[in-house]
């Protein structure tokens, strides 16, 4: 039953109407792109297998992204990576031995742009074993910017759509230590809520769960030399 309802909570992320009203909160994230103000733009496709780096006050971690298990996934990832999206992301929902997740910016402005832009499935060819990442989603065809890690085998989310589209390659240890101790958002627990977050950015979270680990940076790696 818990393996059961834990799925059934990831499934309703973002699955409701989050009624935006620009509020300033605290952008923090002035290392983005301006090319994240136009999502439409940002389609590059992605290369068959990249790295993705990701510096946080616990250490470094990578993703590695293996480009054929979930094409229009990868692609999505890797400009959202290359163009600074994830940089200064908390990572807000963080259970125990199930789930790190993260992919909601900092700046409400951009929480509005990217609420909507969303991406077909792709079909699934991993399962949800412990250190592989996948989109969170209210539904099929809601992928957006949400992914989350595996802290453990989840194989019960592959039946409810969650589709693997890399695993980390390196620091799994680095996000076994984040900090869990708010538990779920509501109606689950009384961690973050996500439609605060969305609406008032990091300043909701510094306010509220000063605790959190967070991204400070993350990168396209540098392909290593043969």
């Amino acid at each position: 039953m818990r393996k059961s309802m834990f799925g059934v909570c990831l499934m309703m992320l973002g699955a409701a109407v989050v009624p935006f009203d620009n509020a300033s909160g605290h952008a923090a994230q002035e290392a983005n792109t301006p090319s994240l103000k136009n999502p439409s733009s940002l389609t590059e496709e992605a290369p068959p297998k990249f790295r993705a780096r990701f510096e946080t006050n616990r250490g470094a971690f990578e993703i590695e992204v293996t480009r054929d298990w979930a094409p229009l996934g990868a692609d999505r990832f890797y400009n959202l990576v290359k163009h600074g999206y994830y940089n200064e992301n908390r990572f807000f929902r963080v259970i125990r031995d199930a789930i790190a997740q993260f992919g909601i910016t900092g700046d409400p402005e951009l929480n509005v742009l990217w609420h909507d832009v969303t991406i077909q499935d792709d079909p699934r060819k991993q399962t949800n074993e412990r250190s592989y990442v996948s989109y969170a989603a209210g539904g099929p065809n809601t992928r957006t910017t949400q992914v989350f890690v595996n802290l453990n085998d989840n194989r019960v989310l592959d039946d409810a759509g969650f589709v693997p589209f890399g695993r980390v390659a390196s620091g799994m240890n680095v996000l076994d230590r984040l900090h869990s101790g708010y538990g779920d958002g509501p109606p689950s627990g009384n961690g973050p809520d996500q439609f605060k977050l969305l609406a008032e950015g990091n300043a909701y979270l510094e306010a509220e769960f000063p605790r959190l680990d967070f991204i400070e940076t993350a990168t396209i790696a540098e392909p290593e030399e043969d």
